[in-house]
């Protein structure tokens, strides 16, 4: 009879440890199905992002014009800026960076930041994108962008000397810009500063 309790232990015992062991495996095999649910949501949400930016960026107006001649451009706005008493503010990027759009709206419809930039600057969007690099205009800078990004602004004086050269990431703020560090950048960098 013992030897029958004992067996009897013995297999309940297998029996206990068998269904646990099937728990611990079916947890770990909905858990790896929850892991691949989270990655499918994962690129799901990232797809989201995209397209919503992707929205955003056709309703932005695009100030760039990858066939302008930039040096031509830019010589033009150094006798304007002699006459006129003004800096240059060259906001260096393209129409498929949406950094690029965002400033040039956020400066466009901040009124307090449209005023500082019309009273002291001749603003101009020099253009760098497969179809127009502007090699030979950015290689008078230092080539800006290949060290920051874009955008990067490139602040000229009337006669067209480069006298600041500023990052954007440091004027952002959530997923737009900041109107108090855009407006200190303008501020430091006007003919009377």
């Amino acid at each position: 009879m013992k030897k029958v309790s004992i067996i009897f232990l013995l297999g309940i015992s297998s029996l206990v440890f068998s269904q646990k062991v099937s728990k611990v495996s079916e947890s770990k095999s909905s858990g790896d199905k929850a892991l691949l649910v989270e990655a499918d949501n994962s690129k799901a949400a990232l797809e989201e992002k995209k397209r919503i930016a992707a929205e955003e960026k056709a309703k932005l107006p695009k100030p760039y014009d990858p066939k302008a001649d930039a040096q031509k451009d830019i010589n033009n706005l150094i006798a304007k800026a002699q006459k006129e008493n003004k800096n240059i503010l060259l906001q260096a990027g393209g129409n498929w960076c949406i950094w690029c759009l965002r400033f040039n709206q956020f400066v466009q419809t901040t009124p307090e930041l449209k005023e500082i930039v019309d009273n002291n600057y001749l603003y101009y969007h020099l253009n760098f994108s497969p179809d127009n690099k502007n090699e030979k205009v950015f290689a008078q800078y230092d080539n800006p962008g290949d060290k920051f990004g874009y955008p990067v602004f490139i602040i000229l004086d009337k006669n067209g000397k480069m006298i600041h050269i500023q990052r954007s990431d440091v004027l952002e703020q959530d997923k737009g810009y900041s109107k108090e560090k855009v407006m200190e950048f303008f501020n430091n960098w006007t003919p009377k500063s």
